[in-house]
């Protein structure tokens, strides 16, 4: 088990071309392949600089790149326009669409006793280790998973062997891993890179993806003085050491440790980037370790207009709101539709306040109605916007014209805040 390259720092800013180099080294090192396949993140992650570096693997291999499947999860398939957007140049004939209800293979099964030791004993059941079948099925001689390494809300940190078990898995597997992340607690997670979930998934490439032939290429990415993105690590390897390396780097980068608790928090949602609260509600798991207990947080999101990335999920975050920890588990206790979509049940807890502070959205295209239905505050967006002009404001710590002290958030898919007294060890 090999780290082909590792390099990052808080201060590393790698160039494109530092980075194409980097790749093209480790193809070079890995010897002659004749049938790749990536799998990058959608266009949710867009930041994670896995456009360009699988329109790279492009360059490097040409037509014996044969397939590219981003690993969109429960999201909806990426649109032409998005797949032009993050993949510049990439024959749209390449993209395969992953199908996490119909098109993957239980290829074993976790044993429930290390399920259950993994979790301290919060969940007792065999886990399902699902694949998307061309994964397991292609006859590919290479498999790159690329993506970022970032605090993550399920998992603790988000890359590496989530990508494939998560981003290409099947319904059974992400509704159970989502839900094992919620009940054990993303407080008790967001920032780490061994939680129980991690171990599952660990566990579940050592014992059946050994013959696949897998390479990891990680990017750690944090905002430069100016505001601007700056990729701060590479690291591309087929082992656990590769991750765990981007993992202390993210945790340096990405994690912002408050003295103060805000009272006001604001966060903008780039419509690009956020069209749900699915997707959106990053604005509240990111900084819900920060926010003050009675505070508030504002949800700037021009580009919401639904709740879940699938119909199905979707109704079910309209049936039953975002109403903290118990009101959700007594709900899957007493509702069917829960117990088999332990994913939706598992996003109604990491959107919510759990009763602490106020969570008030401010949407381009959801109503009022639909706003306050699922539990939220409703706010006017152009009133907001008005107030909240983000173009004037820094992020972090910032005093409006009238006293008002806010912190300010540009992008919550970047990062985790914390404040010190809600860190626990």
């Amino acid at each position: 088990m090999t780290t082909f390259f590792a390099q990052g720092s808080a201060t590393t800013d790698l160039s494109r071309d530092a980075m194409r180099a980097a790749l093209f080294g480790v193809f070079d090192r890995l010897g002659s392949r004749q049938k790749v396949l990536a799998i990058p993140p959608d266009h949710t992650r867009s930041n994670s600089m896995a456009g360009p570096l699988t329109c790279m693997t492009h360059e490097y291999y040409g037509d014996r790149l044969a397939d590219v499947l981003p690993a969109l999860g429960t999201h909806f398939a990426m649109t032409g326009e998005q797949l032009g957007r993050m993949f510049p140049g990439l024959p749209t004939s390449l993209v395969r669409v992953h199908d996490f209800r119909n098109d993957v293979v239980t290829i074993g099964h976790v044993p429930a006793e290390f399920v259950e030791r993994a979790t301290h004993g919060i969940y007792y059941r065999a886990w399902p280790v699902q694949l998307n079948r061309l994964i397991w099925e292609g006859g590919h001689d290479l498999i790159l998973s690329i993506g970022q390494v970032v605090p993550h809300e399920v998992v603790g940190m988000a890359n590496y062997n989530k990508n494939l078990f998560v981003g290409t898995g099947g319904v059974l597997g992400i509704n159970e891993s989502h839900f094992i992340g919620a009940v054990y607690g993303m407080e008790r997670m967001m920032g780490r890179a061994d939680t129980p979930l991690r171990q599952i998934l660990n566990y579940s490439q050592d014992n059946f993806c050994g013959h696949l032939p897998l390479v990891y290429v990680l990017t750690v990415i944090g905002p430069r003085d100016d505001g601007s993105l700056a990729v701060r690590g590479l690291y591309i390897g087929d082992d656990v050491d590769c991750f765990e390396q981007a993992a202390r780097l993210s945790v340096e980068v990405n994690f912002t440790i408050l003295d103060e608790a805000p009272k006001k928090m604001v966060v903008w949602l780039d419509p690009e980037e956020f069209h749900s609260t699915w997707l959106g509600n990053k604005a509240i798991y990111r900084t819900r370790m920060a926010i003050d207990d009675g505070g508030e947080l504002i949800v700037l999101a021009p580009g919401a207009g639904t709740f879940g990335e699938d119909p199905q999920i979707d109704a079910l975050i309209r049936k039953y709101g975002y109403r903290g920890t118990p009101v959700t588990m007594q709900a899957v206790e007493d509702n069917e539709d829960l117990q088999t979509n332990l994913s939706a049940a598992a996003h109604l807890i990491h959107g919510s306040s759990e009763g602490r502070f106020t969570i008030t959205y401010c949407p381009g295209k959801l109503t009022r109605e639909e706003i306050e239905g699922v539990g939220f505050q409703w706010g006017n967006l152009a009133e907001m916007q008005s107030r909240y002009r983000r173009e004037e404001l820094a992020e972090g710590w910032n005093t409006l014209a009238d006293g008002e002290r806010i912190y300010y958030i540009g992008n919550p898919a970047l990062g985790l805040w914390a404040h010190r007294d809600r860190l626990t060890n």
